[in-house]
């Protein structure tokens, strides 16, 4: 009897110790939660009804956590989604091992993202070196926050240098204020702190953690033994828990006030959702998607940035890389582009056009609106990368010039004449062709894009674009056709043959692009346009055509150009080019240029500049 008691008791211990070393392996949470049924924090707020008051207190204790993490990795957060769901579940565990109820963790933390990292927490802050970028190496915290800071002196000095160094921050970012405040915290309880977040006296100083009694009494016993000062930190124990109970019920009502606030950005996303995806058949992609593809909008996933957001390298689920733009342009004109981009072209397919895989738009009171575009992953950059002397990528040698240019063309042909009603494109320019690992090339960015009208040979719009590629008709007037698009891709056409910018400023003086290359074609100094790197390449019949075709798209008068369907015959040696017309220079032209010059041009301009500024006006 006592041997099988004995071998049933084996049994059932081995059992358990498997069973325990099974979710210790399987776990992905990269801290020891440990600390939380050994500290002695006061979890009578959790045992209560009134659970909101339960909420900052555990925030606190997982806030010890996250600054041990921080002081072993240097990294501010957890490094992915799967991550934090595992901590928070270890948490959860430990938790109801206390009798403390686990639901709680779900109610308390009901964005399991919100410790991983990502480009929006805190002024793209992800580790000491970020912070150190940021706020310097030498802030109030390391004068205020070392040491014993039990005392009630001590501490307020602490967190008023924590309020110094979150102003600085804030300043970068003033919507990034609680964030900010949540950082700095760890950082002087991590770094800072000598005792480091899992002392009691400096989680409960920085990360606002409640005590016990009893670990109240032994802290001021061990740090004096004189009675005043017993005293003392009874007084001190009972403002800070003042203190305390009146950032509880501010932190409620807020909690509350939020939930309400978050409805209106419910209806945002809920609007978008049932009013443009149905007419676009864009992909709906989660934030979360994004967040794992991105590794959280890391820095090291970062590509670019263009005139309306900022892009991301992202590898999906299934193992497709893909470009993920975040827009920037928050406003209700951004809004529209957005939307207009979606719409426009989900619906094109073309292999001279970039694909849009998919959207997603998302808006919350902490961090408002924001909104992504999924692009197909291009992985050459675009055409003006490879203009613009960067010798970390290939010289374009002729044969690519020549396709490259042909590829705009064919796909600015089927925007006009491939669809009913046409669209145009509004913002060709070197930024906008993207390459792919072939070099192949795709025209992009369609948030500027306008549908024509059945029967009207114009449109009359407000002026959006990039200077230097608007045509003369469009930049003074407005008035917007088919050849708007030409005017900017000769534009292009003279970029790629010549290496050259559309203004070149290096003698003190403006000269454009379409004025220098038509002073040489008339003298006869046709190839000294051409690019030094390409002059001995290709047949020089050819690159001179190519220059020609460029010029006549550029022409200042619109019944000179050609149409695109024409100009790309013309570059293909289809038809003749017709010979290069006098360029006449009346009021209007001067007027144009002036207005090419102007650095104060209209609001709607001035926002609509490409961010490569070296090639605009």
């Amino acid at each position: 009897m006592g041997n099988k008691l004995f071998s049933s008791f084996f049994f059932f211990f081995f059992f358990i110790i498997y069973s325990i070393c099974s979710i210790s392996a399987s776990s992905s949470c990269p801290i020891d939660l440990s600390y939380v049924q050994t500290i002695p924090w006061d979890s009578s707020g959790c045992r209560k009804p009134d659970r909101g008051h339960c909420c900052l207190t555990l925030l606190s204790l997982f806030g010890m956590g996250i600054a041990q993490h921080l002081r072993e990795t240097s990294m501010f957060q957890l490094p992915d989604a799967n991550a934090s769901s595992s901590c928070l579940s270890d948490f959860q565990t430990r938790l109801s091992a206390m009798s403390i109820d686990p639901s709680l963790v779900p109610l308390c933390f009901n964005n399991s993202n919100q410790f991983v990292g990502n480009a929006s927490s805190c002024v793209g802050i992800f580790t000491t070196q970020d912070w150190t970028e940021k706020v310097g190496p030498i802030t109030p915290l390391q004068t205020s926050c070392k040491g014993d800071v039990s005392g009630l002196t001590q501490c307020s000095s602490c967190l008023d240098a924590g309020q110094k160094v979150t102003s600085q921050l804030t300043s970068l970012d003033p919507d990034a204020n609680s964030k900010c405040f949540y950082f700095t915290c760890l950082y002087a309880a991590a770094i800072v702190n000598e005792l480091g977040p899992m002392d009691p006296k400096t989680a409960a100083c920085m990360l606002g953690l409640p005590l016990t009694g009893s670990a109240t009494n032994n802290t001021s016993k061990s740090s004096s033994k004189d009675k005043s000062l017993k005293v003392v930190f009874g007084f001190t124990g009972a403002a800070v828990g003042s203190l305390l109970a009146g950032g509880l019920i501010l932190w409620y009502r807020r909690w509350h006030k939020r939930k309400k606030l978050n409805a209106s950005h419910e209806q945002y996303v809920s609007s978008f959702r049932t009013g443009v995806l149905p007419n676009s058949g864009a992909k709906w992609f989660n934030l979360s998607e994004l967040e794992r593809a991105t590794k959280g909008f890391s820095k090291r996933n970062f590509i670019g940035q263009g005139t309306y957001g900022v892009v991301y390298k992202g590898i999906l689920a299934d193992g497709t890389t893909v470009a993920v733009k975040q827009m920037q342009d928050l406003d209700s004109q951004g809004d529209e582009e957005f939307s207009n981009e979606v719409e426009i072209i989900s619906k094109i397919r073309h292999r001279n056009l970039l694909s849009l895989r998919g959207c997603c738009v998302t808006s919350d009171i902490l961090e408002g609106k924001r909104r992504y575009l999924v692009y197909d992953f291009m992985s050459n950059g675009s055409l003006s990368d490879h203009l613009s002397g960067d010798h970390s990528r290939t010289q374009l040698s002729w044969p690519q010039r020549k396709n490259i240019l042909l590829d705009v063309a064919k796909g600015l042909a089927y925007l006009h004449y491939g669809l009913k009603p046409a669209i145009y494109h509004r913002d060709i320019k070197t930024t906008n062709i993207l390459l792919d690992m072939e070099m192949k090339a795709k025209v992009a960015d369609f948030g500027l894009a306008k549908q024509s009208l059945e029967g009207q040979s114009h449109l009359t719009t407000r002026v959006a674009g990039t200077h230097g590629y608007l045509a003369p008709e469009y930049a003074l007037y407005g008035q917007l056709t088919e050849k708007s698009d030409v005017y900017s891709f000769g534009i292009v056409i003279l970029e790629v043959m010549s290496g050259r910018k559309v203004l070149d400023t290096s003698n003190s003086s403006f000269l454009l692009i379409t004025d220098w290359a038509w002073t040489l074609a008339k003298s006869g100094k046709i190839e000294k346009i051409f690019d030094e790197s390409i002059r001995e390449e290709g047949p020089k019949g050819v690159m001179e055509r190519f220059v020609h075709v460029g010029i006549l798209c550029a022409h200042v008068m619109v019944a000179f150009r050609p149409t695109i369907a024409e100009a790309l015959r013309m570059l293909e040696g289809d038809i003749d080019i017709p010979q290069l017309p006098d360029r006449p220079m009346p009021l209007g032209h001067e007027a144009f240029r002036s207005s090419l010059l102007c650095s104060n041009s209209s609001s709607e301009r001035s926002r609509t500049t490409s961010s490569s500024s070296k090639s605009l006006v």
